[in-house]
């Protein structure tokens, strides 16, 4: 399963801060058992949220583990997340979250039901089964960076840059 969390600040002089803060929160996260990778993604695609973090979760008892209580959630940061972009999502469809290197694009298209062949890209389509339940549908697919600025006009797709290798549990 793949467990997304979207937000965005309302502080853009803090930007930096988040950004180490954010580093931090992804390696405490992959150590949490039952999550095996943590990555971070930004976009400056309208519409989008500015920052998404991306989880490989085991399942959804993942989030009544007592150590993940402790540490989930934005801490510090809650005062100054815009609430137009905080998301929360589980999504089935996928075992493990793709693993985005820095020279790649992860390009982010939530729909009502699963678009398969978007934009002529192999999509990896996840339904979305807990938690918020922003998107019914989610697709994601990783493309070289050339390729990404032009399909996200062209078709509502969200364009997501690493700022983050994947955490992995050690």
């Amino acid at each position: 399963m793949i467990f997304m969390s979207q937000s965005g600040i309302i502080d853009p002089k803090r930007e930096s801060d988040w950004d180490r803060w954010y580093g931090e929160h992804l390696a405490i996260m992959a150590s949490v058992p039952g999550i095996s990778s943590a990555q971070r993604f930004k976009t400056a695609t309208p519409g989008y949220p500015p920052s998404l973090a991306m989880y490989s979760v085991t399942s959804p008892g993942v989030f009544q583990d007592p150590y993940y209580q402790s540490v989930r959630g934005m801490g510090e940061w809650l005062p100054l997340i815009d609430r137009r972009y905080y998301h929360r999502n589980l999504f089935a469809g996928a075992e493990r979250a793709p693993e985005v290197a820095a020279d790649r694009i992860l390009l982010v298209a939530d729909r009502q039901t699963a678009e398969p062949g978007l934009a002529g890209l192999d999509w990896t389509w996840l339904e979305c089964v807990a938690i918020d339940r922003s998107t019914p549908y989610r697709g994601l697919a990783v493309v070289a960076s050339a390729r990404a600025d032009a399909l996200a006009a062209a078709d509502a797709i969200g364009v997501y840059r690493p700022t983050t290798v994947s955490h992995k549990p050690l």
